[in-house]
């Protein structure tokens, strides 16, 4: 198949790897549709990420169609539509068990190494380097899914690859943060930055109730995006944004 391969520091190419195969009776293979590359993705692109090997697959936004299971995987069957999580969770962890499926203890071998870099690893997580466990990513024809009865999301026919592919990754992020802000009806909220994860923040915070949000960058393209999504906007480079707020 053809993947999309890092190779150094600035250095990504379109590379024929070997196809993906089952390895684990919770494995499944999905034909990749549609993927996305990832803010995060510019930490490898630029060298900053830690433990990366030359010819390691790309890319942690992904869904696509299932085509084949592990004998283990009972809730998706062979053509299911399905967007894949960046982290990859067991399921049956403590962690898991309590709903904090990207801090799963059981998924990244190589969790020592993310500890001793990162204070405590989290869960395996997919084309993101090998001290997050080596997983091959999905910015390729077809992607290996690990614990396959955990993470996918099975896609209904009415919704688009496009509209369900941010669930991967992007809008997850953005709605965390405005999860995070413990937004309550009526409140008014401050958002620094609308690029992608800030244009979900926005939505999310409005999905929230929140009664005013006000979001804040210098990028046309994006203040108007926020706009369309009911925000209103300040632009840092033409207004002091402390007394504007």
């Amino acid at each position: 198949m053809r993947a999309l391969c890092w190779h150094g520091k600035g250095d990504v190419r379109v590379d024929t790897v070997a196809d993906p195969e089952i390895k684990h009776p919770r494995d499944a293979i999905i034909k990749v549709t549609a993927c996305a590359i990832c803010g995060s993705d510019l930490h490898l692109l630029d060298g900053y990420q830690p433990t990366m090997e030359a010819g390691d697959i790309l890319g942690h936004e992904n869904m696509g169609e299932v085509v084949a299971l592990g004998s283990e995987v009972t809730n998706l069957k062979i053509g299911d539509r399905v967007v894949v999580p960046f982290t990859i969770s067991c399921g049956d962890c403590w962690f898991c068990r309590k709903g904090l499926f990207a801090a799963c203890d059981r998924t990244n071998p190589n969790a020592e190494m993310a500890a001793k870099a990162m204070g405590h690893s989290p869960a395996g997580l997919f084309g993101f380097s090998h001290m997050l466990g080596g997983y091959c990513g999905g910015q390729a024809e077809y992607l290996r899914v690990p614990m396959a009865d955990i993470g996918p999301i099975k896609i209904p026919d009415n919704v688009t690859d496009d509209q369900a592919l941010f669930l991967s990754d992007i809008f997850p992020t953005g709605y965390m943060a405005a999860e995070n802000a413990q937004i309550e009806p009526g409140d008014t909220v401050a958002i620094w930055g609308c690029g992608p994860v800030g244009q979900f923040a926005i939505r999310s915070a409005l999905m929230m109730g929140a009664g005013r949000v006000i979001a804040i960058d210098e990028v046309p393209e994006r203040l108007a995006m926020a706009e369309a999504g009911g925000a209103e906007t300040i632009n840092f480079a033409e207004t002091d944004v402390f007394d504007e707020l």
